[in-house]
């Protein structure tokens, strides 16, 4: 069935089974404010932690993929932990992003994103973040040389940041993953 013939009621059933297949029920939210009450970086969102729960709920699938709210979340449960009915918004968030980057939405907050790029790329060359090669990864990616650099030289001077990365075990396991051969670790 080509997407020109889904009504956008159709459409909205397979935006909520998309939901449900990765254990996400936002029908079962009845807007008690928890979440977003709980959440530490809603002010910077344009659509509180609640909004994007109720708009997943009534299918709005093309409004959320635009949010910031999709790309701010930190992902740290605070939402989830505090909802009565155990809706898991971290996930419902992960999932939403998931989707947009699938779509081809672009990113309403585009550094993050990469971000994320140049820390899953540590990870698979060295098995760990290793700091300095993933700030290094990213300044070159988005252009921004300058933008933390006080922050940067505080935590180098602290001794928080290893000029050198260390080794780990598990390498091997943690280059199958990357490779597509690790299916067994996918959850």
């Amino acid at each position: 069935m080509s997407t020109e013939h889904i009504s956008p009621e159709q459409g909205n059933r397979k935006f909520l089974a998309k939901l449900e297949e990765r254990g996400v029920d936002v029908q079962s939210c009845f807007q008690c404010g928890r979440c977003s009450a709980g959440c530490p970086i809603t002010e910077f969102f344009d659509v509180t932690t609640m909004e994007v729960v109720r708009l997943a709920a009534y299918g709005m699938e093309e409004r959320l993929l635009d949010s910031k709210a999709i790309w701010l979340c930190a992902a740290c449960e605070t939402c989830a932990t505090r909802c009565p009915n155990d809706i898991e918004i971290a996930v419902l968030m992960d999932v939403l992003r998931e989707l947009a980057l699938r779509k081809g939405v672009k990113p309403a907050e585009p550094n993050i994103p990469l971000f994320h790029q140049c820390f899953l790329d540590s990870i698979e060359h060295w098995g760990r973040a290793y700091e300095v090669g993933l700030i290094a990864g990213y300044k070159l990616r988005s252009r921004d040389f300058t933008g933390d650099m006080k922050l940067g030289l505080k935590m180098f001077s602290k001794g928080k940041l290893n000029l050198m990365p260390h080794s780990i075990k598990g390498k091997a396991e943690i280059k199958k993953i990357f490779s597509g051969k690790g299916k067994e670790y996918e959850r």
